[in-house]
């Protein structure tokens, strides 16, 4: 199941920067996961300073 990034997203970058497959990119307001590319890993996840990124 694709990741989740809540409205919680500080637009770091951290989350893109750890996702091996390049499945996160700047949204509007916040970065978002394209569910067709993610592999479900989790270093996203991992990676959230600020706990914005879930399961969905």
């Amino acid at each position: 199941m694709p990741r989740f990034i809540s409205d919680e997203c500080i637009m770091c970058g951290a989350c893109a920067d750890t996702c091996p497959v390049g499945a996160i990119s700047e949204g509007d307001g916040k970065f978002v996961v394209d569910p067709e590319q993610c592999i479900d890993c989790g270093a996203c996840q991992d990676g959230c300073p600020v706990a914005a990124i879930s399961e969905q």
